[in-house]
């Protein structure tokens, strides 16, 4: 009960409605908008599912609606049996000549494939502008990835780490600040690193391997992640940020994103290779918790964790698994080598495996976000 007061305690829940809304938002827009250009007929946009709270029609005749249940949405076309693109065969049959044109399952491959993409990528190039707004406001960060302070019995030390060195790459990627360094390492427990620093006048190559630990974030939240188990010194005199372009703002927004998509597969493969624990993948509870706990640092923050969710969302959505919009594109990929859809027999298997795994993947979520907060109730 501490933790449900605790997210309607947070302004009334306002932060956890933003983020989920402006998201769901967005991926619903991108649907909607190539639909429109594609000349398909949009029937229902709807944020949430379940009853209607309110909505209106639009003069093409779109009901823009919001729903009981905020845990997503939906963009319905004419010839969907439901939310989830499904054809409606029945009432495929019984539609004029002018319906069909208009409706989604008689538009060709391509079309319908850009329709579902849009979705996602919608949710990438949100996180793309949020980035780089952010870039544009405060600046990207700029501290140096010098080392002040290497651990005793450390990977660090093991490593040959000494104070004053400067990382210059890894693994030959150009490192430019701290912050960049420590991501990086966060993702790469039990893993070689080649690391080039500089050293007085000379470079010279480490090998060190992180460890994974158990660390607490700035809320008191225990996560696992890869630490070297080095740290620096805040210099009064050096910048923390600095500003960019507009052009530069952008590049950082692609970067950051592209960062945390890479981030986020190579923490699911870890995942299924049984390096990394599936216990810190979290659900709704745990969006909720972090989207209430971010709030209080303030806007900048929130709108960093609405873009990384973004990003995940549209991720998430790539993946091939029916009723997903990457299951969708796997059959239409099929249908193009194949030259004609699957049966619908086919297809509605697939959905049923997919609607399965989806709820499969809700109910761990939704355990793992009981589990932690279960934990941390009888630890304190």
């Amino acid at each position: 009960m501490d933790l449900v007061r605790g997210i309607i305690s947070c302004w009334g829940g306002l932060p956890v409605l933003f983020v989920f809304s402006l998201v769901v938002f967005v991926h619903e827009l991108g649907h909607f908008l190539v639909a429109r250009w594609c000349g398909i007929r949009v029937l229902v946009f709807s944020i949430g599912f379940g009853p209607e709270l309110f909505g209106f029609n639009d003069r093409r005749g779109t009901r823009w609606k919001l729903s009981a249940i905020p845990l997503g949405g939906y963009v319905k076309f004419l010839g969907d049996d439901n939310a989830a693109s499904v054809p409606d065969q029945a009432a495929m049959a019984q539609m004029s000549e002018a319906d069909r044109r208009e409706s989604f399952p008689e538009q060709k491959v391509g079309s319908r494939a850009a329709v579902v993409a849009a979705g996602p990528i919608a949710n990438f190039l949100m996180a793309i502008v949020i980035f780089a707004g952010l870039a544009m406001v405060l600046g990207k960060p700029s501290t140096a990835a010098r080392v002040d302070i290497v651990q005793p019995g450390s990977a660090a030390e093991e490593a040959g780490f000494q104070p004053g060195d400067v990382v210059l790459t890894i693994n030959g990627r150009r490192i430019d600040s701290f912050t960049e360094m420590q991501r990086i390492v966060s993702l790469s427990a039990g893993e070689k690193l080649t690391v080039v620093v500089q050293r007085g006048a000379t470079e010279v190559t480490l090998t060190a391997i992180p460890r994974m630990q158990e660390v607490k974030d700035p809320f008191d939240n225990v996560i696992r992640r890869g630490i070297l188990g080095i740290s620096r010194s805040p210099d009064p005199n050096e910048r923390m940020y600095e500003p960019v372009s507009p052009v530069a703002a952008v590049t950082w927004g692609v970067t950051e994103t592209w960062f945390v998509i890479e981030g986020t597969l190579t923490s699911i493969g870890r995942m299924f290779a049984g390096r990394e624990s599936a216990d810190q993948v979290g659900g709704p509870i745990r969006i909720a918790e972090v989207s209430c706990q971010v709030a209080t640092i303030g806007m900048a923050a929130l709108l960093h964790l609405t873009a990384v969710l973004s990003i995940s969302i549209g991720l998430l959505n790539l993946f091939p698994i029916p009723l997903l919009d990457g299951g969708h594109l796997l059959f239409y990929a099929i249908e193009k080598l194949r030259g004609r859809p699957l049966s619908d027999r086919a297809q509605e298997f697939g959905f049923r495996i997919g609607l399965a795994v989806v709820l499969m993947l809700m109910i761990f979520a939704t355990y793992n976000d009981i589990s932690r907060y279960v934990r941390r109730w009888f630890i304190s």
